[in-house]
């Protein structure tokens, strides 16, 4: 079966790579996209898809996925970070966080972008050294690693970057 559309090629020794970290959500879902060389990680972009709270599953589900189709049309990531679903205490969250995960990883799919799934505490770990640090150390450790005076915002942002970071640890150098 050949490649799907757009696939890409593996970057050579020491070159640059563009990656996209996804916090994926159904009325808001950020993204961050980084260039790694080696351990150096530069950003290029960020930002967060956000959708009307009171529209249709449906209608914003598409939202989403168009936005995210355009960002990887844009950037052409390498690969991608996505953070796995967590349940939590709130199961009807969980449900929204994995439809709006479906949506990201069909974009991603159809972009040819290979995906890497990371659990939450695993992000934390690669951006902070703690898999149970908090959203404000995570927070910090993103700006440390960036170069950025403050944080992104909203924090959907943020998690989305610590996904990029922790996508850029894990990756061959």
């Amino acid at each position: 079966m050949p490649p799907p559309q757009g696939s890409r090629k593996p970057p050579s020794a020491g070159a640059p790579r563009l990656l996209i970290g996804i916090d994926p959500g159904t009325q808001k879902a950020g993204w961050g996209i980084v260039e790694a060389r080696g351990l150096a990680l530069r950003l290029v972009a960020c930002g967060v898809l956000q959708t009307p709270a009171r529209a249709e599953m449906s209608v914003r589900l598409r939202a989403i996925f168009e936005e995210l189709e355009a960002i990887l049309a844009r950037h052409r990531p390498e690969a991608a970070g996505l953070e796995e679903t967590f349940a939590g205490n709130n199961p009807k969250s969980a449900i929204a966080m994995g439809q709006g995960r479906g949506v990201a990883l069909l974009a991603l799919a159809r972009a040819g972008v290979p995906v890497t799934s990371l659990a939450p505490n695993e992000i934390k770990k690669a951006v902070t050294a703690n898999g149970l640090a908090g959203k404000d150390l995570v927070a910090k450790m993103v700006c440390a690693r960036l170069g950025l005076a403050a944080p992104p915002e909203p924090s959907d942002v943020t998690d989305a970057l610590a996904a990029a970071i922790a996508l850029a640890q894990r990756l061959p150098q």
